[in-house]
């Protein structure tokens, strides 16, 4: 007889559906025919500019030491992060990729008994870190589609829904995949106003590419609230998605707990030197910058070209309203070797998120997309 493997399974992981990353290009590659080297893949965020030269050369270095186990506590990229933005070494917390710490944090502070609370179209891996720990997840309603930030977190609501059994509010700023922000100032009254047994989750992936005026103050509220755990990645400005290297900023005796749950060497030598060179690598992520602020130009006239509009971004991406299916465009573009993400489990059937590329990958992506709509 069979076991139904579905009922062994933890309650809070039978009603997951698993995070479906962006299409490779090699799968379309296969799918299709295509040269892998003529597709264009707009979809997971990458920095266009491949990685950081710095990153690249010390990964290279230390390939010979690959027979050694990582440095377990990261001593050397912990040390870098504490100079750079003038913080503690033991309020550091280092994860394979931020999406590590976010699942760390989620088996840190979360129960059965508690509850975690975050705003509809945010980030997918909130409701499985959530969920796959037994928590109940509380997903806010988002600003309504005519709002100055349309679909972007409502704070008044989400702090309506905290009690008493709430452990861990997650916010992302900017958001994935609306691109949308916060107000620093109305970002800073929230967490100042959290009950002190409420852990606020800064997600701060997309940081870099934001307008300096836009940016919260976050690193140096860490120590005016100790609650606030804020977390950052070298996957997008710096380049290093391959490898999975991010890092979490919180009071030490929150630092100090997370340690105790995160797995050990969880952090690979290659992205733990790499992340360290990327660092100082200040020019290579300046022109990260100028081409996302070049490319998104481009794509804002292509699109109003095109009778298109978009949510307000932030970040390195645009999530665009097609007035239609978005994964029926996702499909039609794919023999065309342009590779977007629809959002349709955000809850935008209609929209798709599209990674702002370099110039010629725009171009193309956007001749692409008028073909498919017959603009």
């Amino acid at each position: 007889m069979t076991c139904d493997f579905l009922e062994l399974a933890a309650p809070g992981v039978r009603g997951l559906t698993p995070y479906q990353p962006g299409k490779p290009e090699s799968e379309l590659a296969r799918e299709f025919g295509l040269d892998e080297a003529d597709i264009v893949k707009l979809a997971s965020n990458e920095n266009p500019l491949g990685p950081s030269p710095r990153a690249l050369a010390a990964i290279q270095a230390c390939l010979d030491h690959l027979h050694r186990y990582p440095d377990g506590g990261g001593y050397l990229l912990k040390s870098k992060i504490s100079e750079k933005f003038g913080l503690p070494l033991d309020g550091i917390t280092l994860g394979n990729g931020s999406n590590d710490l976010l699942d760390i944090i989620a088996r840190t502070f979360l129960t059965s008994a508690h509850n975690a609370v975050m705003s509809a179209h945010a980030f997918a891996v909130y409701p499985i870190a959530t969920q796959a720990v037994g928590a109940e997840l509380r997903v806010v309603p988002a600003n309504a589609p005519d709002h100055e930030q349309p679909y972007g977190h409502d704070l008044a609501a989400m702090r309506a829904r905290i009690d008493e059994r709430t452990r861990v509010v997650w916010i992302a700023n900017p958001n994935n995949p609306t691109g949308t922000w916060l107000d620093p100032a109305a970002l800073e009254d929230f967490v100042a106003g959290l009950p002190p047994t409420t852990v606020c989750v800064l997600d701060e992936a997309y940081i870099e590419f934001m307008d300096p005026a836009l940016r919260p103050d976050s690193l140096h509220w860490v120590a005016r609230y100790p609650q606030l755990i804020v977390t950052r990645t070298f996957a997008k400005a710096y380049g290093l998605p391959g490898v999975r290297v991010g890092y979490a900023l919180a009071h030490a005796q929150v630092t100090d707990l997370l340690n105790r749950v995160r797995a050990p060497f969880n952090v690979n030598t290659p992205a733990l030197v790499g992340a360290a060179a990327a660092l100082d690598d200040e020019d290579y992520v300046a022109r990260g910058v100028a081409n996302n602020r070049a490319g998104m130009a481009q794509w804002q006239q292509g699109l109003r070209a095109l009778g298109l509009g978009w949510l307000p971004s932030a970040g390195n991406f645009l999530c665009v309203d097609l007035g239609r299916p978005g994964l029926e465009v996702f499909k039609a573009l794919l023999p065309k070797g342009v590779i977007v993400r629809p959002v349709a489990n955000y809850g935008l059937p209609n929209f798709v998120r599209i990674t702002i590329g370099t110039e010629r990958e725009n171009a193309i992506a956007l001749r692409a997309l008028g073909e498919v709509l017959g603009r």
